[in-house]
């Protein structure tokens, strides 16, 4: 499709918003607002892969982006897949788990899906908003999508469901949604190991990137995704590679 008539089928039909004010559920004692917009209209695919391209993020069928007043450290990031640094530690982590058998589910919805997703919510984020998602909760999350997703389930050599990834396919990469896994296979590293599966799809789809969402340097929940390198980052030149240092104070990124 050309620049020309994408850009008419944009006209007139992205809306942006700004959320109330909430709790940060990054930096506690903050305060988030978001800009967000309906991805619909005649062409959502299109609007989604322009918003991504500016750091944009999809949640059910709105992408937004953090728009804090006086905070910037929610900075979108993304994998360049092309040239991942493969560590040893990454190595290792894909040798733990290559007895895994990966199948698509097709965006079929499950009620062993369901108590995966509640034994890893109620270990990791007990103290959130998800923590209290009911089954219709989570389906309405894996299924009400207006562009290209899919569930991708990962099992162990006895068929046991123990990962699973919801994934969003760009022109230009594949974006993880959310991924949830058993928190008793601690060893296995299955977040990181669903992020190095995804690296790996993108080259063999040959797609240039892995969006991974919103980086925060200050929150431990979201710090662990500088490890993954070349990491590019969203500010206002636009993407860049995201320094070594991982400083937070870079005016690179400011956005003041």
């Amino acid at each position: 499709m050309s620049n020309q008539r994408s850009s008419r089928l944009l006209t007139g039909i992205v809306q942006f918003r700004h959320s109330s004010a909430m709790p940060c559920p990054y930096l506690p004692g903050r305060v988030e607002r978001q800009l967000y917009a309906e991805l619909g209209g005649p062409a959502p695919q299109e609007v989604f892969r322009r918003l991504s391209l500016a750091g944009f993020r999809r949640s059910h069928h709105i992408a937004y982006r953090p728009a804090c007043p006086g905070c910037t450290e929610c900075v979108p990031v993304r994998v360049d897949a092309d040239h991942f640094e493969w560590t040893s530690s990454w190595r290792r982590i894909m040798r733990r788990n290559a007895d895994l058998t990966i199948e698509n589910a097709a965006m079929e919805i499950t009620d062993e899906q369901y108590r995966l997703f509640r034994r890893y919510v109620r270990a990791r984020h007990g103290d959130g908003d998800m923590a209290v998602m009911n089954r219709r909760d989570y389906s309405s999350m894996i299924l009400s999508s207006p562009v290209d997703t899919g569930l991708v389930e990962f099992r162990d050599s006895s068929g046991e469901l123990i990962a699973a990834c919801l994934t969003d396919r760009l022109p230009d990469g594949l974006s993880a949604v959310y991924s949830f896994f058993d928190p008793a296979r601690g060893r296995r590293s299955l977040g990181s190991f669903m992020v190095l599966w995804l690296i790996e799809e993108a080259r063999r789809q040959e797609l240039p990137h892995v969006y991974l969402g919103f980086w925060v340097g200050d929150s431990p929940k979201m710090a662990y995704k500088a490890r993954f390198r070349p990491l590019q980052a969203f500010g206002p030149g636009g993407w860049t590679v995201l320094p070594e240092d991982d400083d937070i104070n870079d005016p690179w990124y400011s956005q003041s």
